[in-house]
């Protein structure tokens, strides 16, 4: 697609956004974005071999924001109408002025010119030449297929939701930038029962891909990982807890990566001070040898971005380097703010929210370790490969995470496995005590979803990694 398409979508020409960037500024900003999106969105869902519900729904608007020194002005219009995005304009220029403290400001310099492209997420086929009807064999059969694998089974549901979304972005440097975004998620949620007791499980699979995303293969990947472990779930106990060696699994553990350590790295809190690593660029955190990547290149990854929510180009961004701290993850404010160039890391839910520094796809790359290794490096301590309900402190470092599956390590060997457990730590603790890395990267392909004041699609992934002790919640 060239730009052509998108100014005719959202029906403004070249010479009307101009004109909206000097309303922006008419009371004396420092610069001035625009933000089109026209997204739709899909979902269906099976319950009990019948859809049970179904939806549609279009967002359509135009996000404008000014920037004077430290203050931010944010307006939005749900049209395109010039009047109605004019009056927007001018409120975000109203908003951005005010009595200011401290040093001068502004977004990043220049990056780009008038571009448009779809490198990292081609769409064999679009979302919206594709009926919802199409799509239902694929959930029966994902439900079916999880019934006959076991028969403690007594609850399936299958959804499968889609978006496409059009992005077109032009700034006060006159920078024009253009994408065009799909997500697609399928999740199963499973109820067990056995001998009186239930247990739950739940799968999914996220990609940026058009609707050729759903097919038999994705299905029968999902019916496999959805039915597998529960003997060990019905198995496990809570052991006794303490401190102990822990081992995080390849994976889904890459959220504990994400939650503890990677909102901390975001540039936003370290400029307001408000991060435990605030003022440590070039510092050693951890040992040698560990590098810690957010990457928005990931070919179909979810959280994969041609630009970011500025107009920014994708990037693989280093945030440790070798055990060494050598960047935050910045949107246009903090680059400036830094003296640096900014990482791509813009981002916002929609067009109704100011962009802010958020992570993409989270992970710790490879090191050189067989997992098995690691694990025979333990005489006592806990192997976990999944984790909910995360609670960090910004500041401190402090988390919290309730681990879903789990097993003891005794004398090198997974032995028993266990539940109901937290692991709790310090991030920058935690990653000091990094003893072992592994050489089995995986990145999770899941339904990730972060929440930082507003939502965003993303990823996170980590080798098996040996950290040297963590206090474990149990008994």
């Amino acid at each position: 697609m060239d730009k052509r398409y998108f100014l005719e979508t959202f029906h403004v020409t070249e010479p009307q956004m101009e004109r909206l960037i000097a309303a922006a500024l008419s009371h004396g900003g420092d610069y001035a974005d625009l933000y089109f999106e026209y997204s739709t969105y899909n979902d269906l869902l099976l319950r009990d071999g019948e859809v049970s519900s179904g939806g549609f729904h279009i967002d359509f608007g135009t996000g404008i924001r000014t920037l004077k020194e430290e203050k931010t002005g944010y307006a939005y219009s749900e049209n395109t109408d010039m009047d109605d995005m004019t009056a927007a304009a001018k409120a975000a220029s109203v908003i951005a002025q005010g009595d200011n403290c401290g040093r001068s400001r502004t977004a990043s310099s220049p990056v780009s010119g008038h571009v448009c492209r779809d490198g990292l997420y081609p769409m064999a086929v679009a979302w919206r030449d594709s009926a919802a009807s199409s799509f239902l064999p694929f959930l029966k059969r994902l439900e079916t297929g999880i019934f006959s694998k076991d028969t403690r089974v007594v609850k399936v549901s299958a959804k499968l939701s889609y978006s496409q979304s059009d992005i077109m972005m032009f700034n006060s440097y006159g920078e024009l930038t253009c994408d065009t975004r799909p997500l697609g998620s399928i999740t199963a949620s499973v109820i067990f029962s056995h001998n009186g007791r239930n247990e739950n499980k739940t799968v999914s699979r996220s990609f940026r891909m058009g609707a050729e995303m759903v097919t038999d293969t994705i299905i029968d990947e999902m019916i496999s990982e959805a039915v597998s472990g529960i003997d060990e779930r019905f198995e496990a106990r809570r052991p006794k807890g303490g401190r102990m060696p822990v081992v995080m699994g390849a994976g889904a553990s890459g959220i504990l990566l994400h939650e503890s350590m990677g909102h901390s790295f975001e540039a936003d809190f370290n400029r307001k001070g408000q991060s435990v690593f605030s003022g440590r660029i070039g510092e050693r955190i951890c040992p040698a040898g560990i590098n810690i990547v957010d990457d928005g290149t990931i070919r179909y990854n979810r959280g994969a971005c041609n630009y970011d929510d500025e107009g920014i180009p994708g990037q693989k961004t280093y945030m440790v380097t070798d055990g060494v701290l050598t960047s935050y993850l910045h949107d246009r404010v903090s680059a400036r703010w830094y003296g640096t160039a900014p990482t791509g890391n813009g981002r916002r839910e929609s067009f109704r929210f100011n962009p802010i520094p958020r992570m993409r796809a989270t992970y710790m790359e490879n090191g050189t370790v067989p997992k098995e290794d690691i694990i025979g490096s333990v005489k006592k301590g806990i192997y976990v490969d999944e984790f909910s309900n995360g609670q960090v402190k910004i500041g401190e470092g402090d988390f919290t995470f309730y681990v879903k599956s789990g097993r003891m390590i005794e004398n090198g060997i997974l032995t028993a496995p266990v539940k109901d457990i937290n692991i709790i730590g310090n991030g920058p603790q935690a990653l000091a005590g990094i003893t072992a890395v592994g050489n089995d990267l995986k990145i999770d392909n899941g339904t990730w979803t972060c929440g930082k004041d507003q939502s965003a699609a993303v990823s996170c992934g980590i080798p098996t990694v040996l950290i040297d002790c963590l206090t474990v919640g149990g008994e």
